[in-house]
């Protein structure tokens, strides 16, 4: 029998520890490179476990996928322990460690699918990072995302996008890249005097001056100069051509003023390597046509220019652009599709009936109603009366194209900073300007074209944010169906905000108000309070509600008309037991129990849509006289109206959504109305035509 050497171990012993690295071996995961003698039952159990490299990388990238490197030795380290330590504590901390890993990778993982427009995903460098983020940008939007790898790699291309979808930042990031760490980086000019290498289009100044600020603040980020062009109300032409001297990488410009510094000399277009026409449709609405394809032709070689047009629509000038100045290969990128252009989705479409003399009344309460206290835009359909609204709203600023542009550019700059929350425009602020939280627009009235409407109710709910575009109008004039159709929209039909609810709502924010009154008042008003609650035979709540009114404004509550929104008018609905084809037919059944300057005394006469009845306004003093005299006709109801019902438009084969004139309701032929040729017929008595002769006939507008 063999001897036995000191360290030699007892056969039971020696069973144990083999038991003991077994354990120790599985669950260090092959870290324990140094133990080249391990036993033959260890590596019957763990034989994936061999200190080979390649078999310990796989072991490690499985239990530490997101660890570094130093935290694996530690954990290594503290698994192998001396075999008189507790091997079972160490087992379960171990799985449980295992298990947080996993855990803490699915996580990662399913936060990185959810972002795949992140800015980390595009050759976007530090600066350009660094600005984003500054603005608090962390993802593209879908026109951005889909565009910036072909503008990058230095493609032609069309993106059509519906407005408000951040359009103006998909072209500037990827041009600006390429420009500076791109294709183009080697022909970069950077000396004075230099020409520019980035040229912008745009109908309108306002528009400029927005995209110029996009530019201006992303290019000093990456080393760019810029410069706008723009010229009316008293824009003076020469700082803008002491700047072209100097020389400068980024002209953006109204599409008129571009061309005078062409024609002058001061704009040379020899360096160009890019050229973006943005809102291209909207040039082609204001007449921009000849002056575009004049600009574009400038250039010498456009093989080596890249042109980049962006656009809501593609009407077929748009198209005839894109086939001659753009490259065959050019890519298009459209998340419109073949539809026709629709209104935002993000936006509440409301429509309110109104009668012209009440708007200016109506539309304060409207936006204490509905605006949430943000940014609200008004729009007219003319500067006088843009600038008579803007002085009846408080606090409110005009917009329009007689104002000086000085005046124009510091009023959106106090609406943009909130200096003041309500703006009064015409179709100036409608295309292309991005005010960033803006909750509610109003239209004054429908407005001419469809495409008005959607760019109008297209400020608001804009960056996937929502928003609230009412429109005011007249039911018996105005085709709303039409407009409903052709925007793509369901209208939801209300009336304004009665003067109660108002009055309540402020009257919450009054209560808060007394509350943060401080206690030393008290004694000073103490007495006359208890004089007054002695004297007035009212309740103390009583007294505090008139109290809390009179603090706000109010000295009593009138009452508003669904019909019209006029104060202290009750809207009536009739009904006399068989169809009710045309107003005079109303006006008949009316005079059948109503004197006749009580009949004259109505207002906005309108036929329902089921043609059962018509609904119309009458004086609240009067409305006692209208209900007790309906008990003498036989077949006839009269009952004031709570809601009100859906109601018959005037159809227009051809025209603005609108217009049309009325015929004379009663006494007398109108004139013809609301087609594709309709005059105004007889004499107007505030909201409705009567005693009519026969009415002029007007032209029409085709769309």
């Amino acid at each position: 029998m063999p001897s036995v050497k000191p360290e030699t171990l007892t056969p039971s012993s020696e069973t144990k520890v083999k038991k003991t690295k077994s354990i120790i071996t599985s669950e260090t995961a092959g870290l324990e490179s140094s133990n080249k003698k391990k036993e033959k039952k260890v590596k019957k159990n763990k034989s994936t476990e061999n200190s080979s490299d390649s078999e310990k990388s796989d072991k490690k990238i499985k239990r530490k996928r997101k660890a570094s490197s130093d935290t694996d030795n530690d954990e290594g380290s503290e698994i192998v322990e001396p075999v008189n330590l507790e091997i079972e504590e160490a087992v379960k901390k171990s799985k449980k460690k295992k298990m947080k890993t996993v855990e803490v990778d699915v996580k990662e993982a399913g936060s990185k699918e959810e972002d795949p427009n992140s800015v980390s995903n595009f050759r976007i460098s530090e600066p350009l990072k660094n600005a984003l983020k500054a603005k608090g940008i962390e993802a593209l939007f879908p026109i951005q995302a889909r565009t910036f790898d072909s503008i990058f790699d230095g493609l032609d291309l069309i993106g059509k996008a519906k407005t408000g979808q951040g359009k103006t930042l998909a072209f500037i990031l990827p041009i600006l890249e390429s420009l500076i760490n791109g294709p183009e980086k080697a022909t970069r000019r950077t000396g004075y005097g230099r020409a520019p290498t980035i040229l912008v289009l745009l109908p309108t100044r306002e528009l400029a001056k927005q995209v110029y600020t996009d530019f201006k603040y992303y290019g000093e980020a990456v080393g760019l100069t810029s410069c706008c062009l723009y010229g009316g109300g008293g824009a003076s032409i020469s700082p803008q051509t002491v700047q072209l001297k100097r020389g400068v990488d980024i002209v953006v410009g109204a599409v008129g003023r571009v061309k005078d510094h062409i024609e002058r000399g001061n704009l040379d277009l020899c360096s160009l390597k890019f050229r973006i026409l943005d809102e291209a449709d909207e040039m082609l609405r204001q007449g921009f046509v000849e002056d575009v394809e004049y600009i574009l032709g400038k250039v010498n070689d456009a093989t080596k220019v890249q042109t980049v047009l962006f656009s809501a629509t593609l009407p077929a000038w748009v198209n005839h652009i894109a086939s001659k100045f753009l490259k065959p290969n050019k890519k298009i990128v459209d998340l419109v599709g073949v539809q026709v252009m629709k209104a935002s989705e993000s936006v509440r479409h409301i429509i309110m009936p109104c009668s012209w003399s009440a708007r200016s009344q109506v539309i304060p309460d409207i936006i204490r109603h509905h605006s949430s206290g943000g940014r609200t835009i008004v729009f007219t359909e003319t500067k006088d009366y843009c600038s008579e609204l803007s002085g009846l709203l408080p606090g409110a600023r005009p917009l329009h194209g007689d104002i000086q542009q000085s005046v124009r550019e510091a009023t959106l700059a106090g609406f943009r900073t909130g200096k003041f929350m309500t703006l009064v425009a015409t179709n100036v602020a409608a295309r292309g300007l991005d005010i960033n939280d803006v909750q509610l627009i109003i239209q004054c009235e429908p407005p001419r074209d469809v495409e008005d409407y959607i760019h109008r109710s297209g400020r608001t709910g804009r960056a996937g944010k929502s928003g609230v575009a009412i429109t005011l109008y007249e039911p018996r004039k105005a085709n709303i169906s039409k407009l409903e159709r052709e925007a793509g929209v369901k209208f939801e039909h209300i009336s304004a905000p009665q003067p109660a609810d108002i009055a309540k709502a402020a009257g919450g924010d009054a209560a808060e108000a007394i509350i943060q009154v401080a206690d030393s008042v008290i004694p000073v008003f103490k007495s006359a309070a208890e004089e007054l609650l002695n004297s007035s035979g009212l309740t103390p709540v009583e007294l505090l509600a008139k109290a809390l009114a009179k603090s706000i404004g109010y000295t009593e509550i009138k009452k508003r008309s669904l019909l019209t929104s006029m104060e202290n008018y009750v809207t009536l609905l009739l009904e006399a037991g068989r169809p009710v084809y045309t107003p005079s037919f109303a006006y008949g059944v009316l005079r059948r129990f109503l004197p006749e300057e009580k009949v004259e005394s109505i207002q906005g006469l309108a036929l329902t849509a089921d043609q059962r009845g018509a609904v119309f306004d009458v004086a609240e003093e009067d409305l006692n006289t209208f209900l007790t005299g309906q008990e003498n006709a036989a077949g006839v109801s009269l009952e004031v109206v709570k809601e009100l019902p859906q109601l018959q438009e005037k159809e227009q084969s051809r025209g603005r959504f609108g217009g049309g004139g009325g015929g004379g309701f009663s006494r007398g032929r109108g004139g013809g109305g609301g087609f594709s040729r309709g005059g105004r017929g007889g004499d107007r008595r505030n909201d409705r035509f009567s005693r009519g002769g026969g009415g002029g006939r007007g032209g029409y507008r085709k769309w």
